[in-house]
């Protein structure tokens, strides 16, 4: 079983790690210390040695962060993380803050009114993350010093750093050799001027050099900074063992990650670095020594999200096999009995189902599956302590992916058990109304995710309802299942490229009742040509995820004829691409539930 439901943490566990902390930062001088989500790589998910926000709060979100004061402790988190937060900390010890509503610079100003010392580590976070910060406390008299992280210094059971072995990733998946990918990154550094960039994302460096790794769970990547220069050359720095089963490469230097800091240094600029994602160490090390910064995007962020002809065809592959799966797997829940079913118990047979392909490397993420009230939590993971039995006249959510060699997928299907009320079918329907808004637009090239993120909202908003999460996230290609820049949302500047693949899932969340997402992926490619339109170059989605949505939710009478049209026609598809995957039952039960309506 690759998933695991074990309690990871607990909100009895905070207080005593608070004092702790707040033990160490007096000794440091410290008036207040940031504890961010994130890792040095800036990563959603990360490493057990780097789940330090966790450690102290017992909160399990993939995002949010802590601000520890020496008499209040702030939690962030978004809307997305809410109710969980309260459920998994220690609210007498620390107080939930709305978070981006409020953002830690004026918090900081409200709790220290008279200045203070408040430390971070340089390598949790960026430039950008604390020039934001420091732009707010502007004449307040709260200084951010850069500091040894304290708490490192108390947490004296931390887990070792990551040291699972490399492996290679053939050029018939990738549909490029790294040679190529370096030669066309490093000409691009010498058409904007730069000697060199600073790579810190693990995926960057994997799709770059066409690599694999298991340093973080659900996600094959390789910890490890990079340094490629105008000339295609590059210095890579991780520990050097877990390359043992790699061949030497002439274009590549291989080095410990204690020698970054003084590759750093030899530098000669301009060195371009990605504000919003390099470690503010980096910059430091990169000023210290008197090398001139170029401040710009990580220039592997773009290529590696418009994937290759050779990718999309492997996540056309990987999203068929993994429709099957899904197929046995909602053939299988519909002929059990729901009262002697739990939410571990769903989890358990779809991670089954997607082993039998033969085919897959691990689940994309822990498995989402949320009875009733449980699925109004967006990101809810069930454990042995909440595991909930399936009830008749609920709402069951699960959300879920997979890691094979020639895709990532990641899928949501919400499903009746047993009759569904008339509001829950209201609701339903209204979500799949802008799931397939989405599914059916043109635009003109040049816009961004934030352009399109009300198309998927706006039935909802006719109902006066809405949801605290982007409409969809970018897909990585055996890569990271949350993959940028690109995005479905209103903060989403990047415009749209042919061969970004996205997620299109909107939902809707009713604290303490049920939840609905309805979650496909898709991917930009260039519109048909239309008769009689402008010369006006369009793009449009193709839908990779075929799997039938659950008509008993569905209200008819709320679709329009197009709606009607194109969810019909999704479901014949549906049919032809994934029965003659399927067994004889499974084939049966999808007969039925691709009926049109």
């Amino acid at each position: 079983m690759l998933q695991s439901f074990a309690v990871t943490s607990r909100p009895e566990q905070g207080p005593p790690r608070l004092a702790r902390l707040r033990e160490a930062m007096r000794a440091a001088g410290l008036d207040g210390f940031l504890v961010p989500r994130a890792d040095a790589h800036q990563g959603e998910y990360v490493a057990p040695r780097d789940e330090r926000l966790a450690w102290l709060t017992g909160f399990t979100g993939s995002a949010g962060f802590a601000v520890v004061l020496r008499d209040v402790a702030g939690i962030f988190v978004d809307g997305r993380y809410r109710v969980q937060v309260k459920a998994q900390v220690d609210t007498a010890h620390f107080t939930p803050v709305d978070w981006p509503e409020t953002k830690p610079g004026p918090w900081l100003r409200e709790h220290l009114p008279t200045g203070g010392r408040v430390g971070f580590d340089p390598w949790l976070h960026t430039p950008a993350q604390i020039e934001e910060i420091a732009t707010a406390l502007a004449g307040s008299g709260v200084v951010l010093a850069p500091v040894e992280n304290p708490l490192d210094r108390v947490w004296d059971d931390r887990p070792a750093r990551p040291a699972e072995p490399v492996r290679s990733y053939p050029k018939a998946y990738a549909g490029k050799g790294d040679e190529t990918k370096r030669a066309e990154i490093a000409e691009a550094l010498r058409a904007a001027g730069h000697k060199a960039a600073v790579l810190t994302l693990p995926d960057s460096i994997c799709w770059l050099l066409n690599i694999r790794g298991a340093d973080i769970p659900r996600n094959p990547v390789v910890h490890a900074f990079a340094i490629l220069h105008d000339d295609g050359h590059l210095h890579l720095f991780s520990d050097p063992e877990k390359f043992d089963g790699l061949g030497p490469d002439p274009g590549i230097d291989l080095a410990h990650w204690d020698a970054f800091e003084d590759a750093l240094a030899a530098l000669t600029g301009p060195v371009r670095v990605d504000k919003a994602s390099a470690p503010c160490a980096v910059s430091a090390a990169l000023e210290a020594a008197g090398v001139a910064i170029a401040w710009a995007d990580d220039p592997c962020i773009l290529p590696k999200a418009c994937k290759t002809e050779t990718e999309i065809a492997g996540a056309v592959e990987a999203h068929l096999r993994d429709g099957a799966a899904m197929v046995e797997f909602l053939a299988w829940l519909d002929a059990q009995n729901p009262a002697a079913l739990t939410e571990i118990d769903v989890a358990t047979a779809l991670e089954g189902f997607r082993e039998a392909t033969g085919a897959l490397q691990d689940i994309s993420f822990e498995t989402i599956a949320g009875a009733g009230p449980h699925a109004a939590l967006p990101h809810y993971r069930v454990t042995e302590d909440s595991n909930r039995r399936l009830a008749a006249g609920e709402l069951l959510l699960v959300d879920s992916g997979g890691q094979y060699l020639d895709g990532t997928t990641d899928i949501t299907r919400t499903m009746a058990i047993g009759a569904a009320g008339a509001e829950e079918r209201a609701c339903f329907t209204r979500v799949l109304k802008g799931m397939i808004a989405i599914s059916m637009t043109r635009w003109p090239r040049g816009l961004a995710g934030r352009d399109l993120d009300a198309l998927a909202r706006w039935p909802l908003w006719q109902a006066g309802l809405d949801y605290d999460h982007g409409t969809g996230h970018g897909v990585g290609a055996y890569l990271s299942v949350h993959e940028g820049p690109q995005r479905l949302s209103r903060i989403s500047h990047v415009p749209l490229e042919p061969g970004m693949i996205l997620s299109n899932e909107p939902g809707y969340y009713r604290e303490g009742a049920f939840g609905i997402r309805i979650e496909n992926l898709i991917v930009v490619e260039e519109a048909p040509a239309l008769p009689g339109a402008d010369a006006r170059e369009m793009l449009a989605f193709r839908t990779l995820t075929y799997v039938p949505i659950d008509r008993r939710l569905i209200d008819a009478a709320l679709l329009t004829g197009a709606e009607r049209d194109w969810l019909n026609a999704y479901h014949a598809e549906v049919l032809d691409r994934i029965g003659p995957r399927c067994g004889d039952a499974a084939r049966a039960w999808l007969e039925a539930a691709c009926a049109p309506i």
